[in-house]
């Protein structure tokens, strides 16, 4: 199985003769935790930055970034409904990248996980965090108005290091898909933006950097575009906010973000990053959409992006989606 498999697929293979220290749960407690590592808490400063990953099991360079900028400290994986095997797995895998206090995985199973104070203990004393592929809505479920995502948002307002994989990425932003009756396609969702399993959520994570923006994954290969333009219309004719902009970043590539602002891709793909600033035409329930205008800037691996001044090094061209078609008018490489 490929390195780092693990953001996209979670094995069951497990990983023989790893050294673990184990933090024995509460009897009442559901979840799980394994860590690999010295026992004590690293007190070491880490360097703020945000690591978005599009999904799939190529994602060296994006995990290499999130784990230097623990700056050797304590390097945390987030995630959900986990055997034991993935918690080795995962670790194994983090450990060799660069040098760290400890690696460890914390696997949620339930909300009342999310008001444990060793969970809390947990998160606060990491110096990186990363949120593993999976099924985002759990994530907004176990955590959203609980004290987990009060750690969460004072680990990022510490200027600490975060990142995400897959469903993991679909959480950093200020709106996300969070999937809460399952999984939504482009046509269904562009036929009926108003249909019950295009449901939304959002003021979870407070992440500056990521204001006002909706993240997805795995965004060609899966055909997401259109999906996304639904979510973005929802948002502006909800009254949310009057300006939407998206981050859509493709399987095995990934946007490494410094404090500033300045981004750049790696991996095998491309990086999308679109605006809309007005209502779309019609968006209303069992019709399809219309939602003319749509800035969009593709950006290719190497190339870089300023988020703050949303601009970058990219092919620009814009989308609008009639009655259901997405269209791009102009655009010599179609709608991606």
């Amino acid at each position: 199985m490929p390195l780092f498999s693990f953001a996209h697929s979670k094995g069951l293979a497990a990983l023989a003769g790893v050294l673990l220290f184990f933090l024995a749960c509460p009897a009442h407690a559901k979840w799980k935790y394994l860590r690999d590592g010295k026992e004590a808490d690293s007190t070491v400063q880490p360097l703020f930055g945000i690591v978005l990953m599009g999904g799939g099991p190529r994602q060296e360079p994006a995990f290499k970034r999130l784990c230097e900028l623990a700056n050797g400290g304590d390097f945390l994986v987030l995630s959900a409904h986990d055997e034991d095997a993935y918690l080795k797995k995962t670790n194994a895998e983090i450990k060799p990248i660069c040098t760290l206090n400890s690696v460890a995985t914390l696997s949620f199973s339930d909300r009342e996980d999310s008001s444990d104070p060793k969970v809390l203990r947990i998160i606060n004393e990491a110096e990186s965090i990363y949120f593993a592929g999976g099924d985002q809505s759990d994530y907004v479920r176990y955590w959203q108005d609980t004290p987990v995502q009060d750690a969460l948002n004072h680990h990022i307002a510490a200027g600490k290091p975060v990142g995400g994989s897959s469903a993991g990425l679909a959480i950093l932003g200020e709106f996300s898909f969070d999937s809460m009756i399952d999984t939504i396609h482009s046509p269904e969702a562009l036929a009926n933006p108003y249909g019950n399993r295009v449901t939304l959520a959002r003021d979870f994570l407070r992440i500056p950097l990521l204001a006002g923006t909706i993240t997805d994954t795995h965004f060609v290969k899966r055909d997401r575009l259109g999906r996304l333009l639904v979510f973005m219309a929802r948002i502006l004719q909800d009254n949310w906010a009057q300006q939407i902009r998206a981050v859509a970043v493709e399987e095995n590539t990934a946007l490494l973000v410094e404090e500033d602002g300045k981004a750049r891709v790696v991996g095998e793909g491309q990086v999308y990053f679109l605006e809309a600033a007005h209502a779309p035409e019609i968006c209303a329930y069992r019709q399809p959409l219309t939602f003319r205008g749509v800035s969009v800037q593709r950006v290719q691996p190497g190339k870089t992006f300023e988020l703050k001044k949303w601009s970058g090094e990219a092919d620009s061209y814009t989308l609008s989606v009639v009655k259901g078609d997405v269209q791009a008018p102009g655009s010599s490489h179609g709608i991606y």
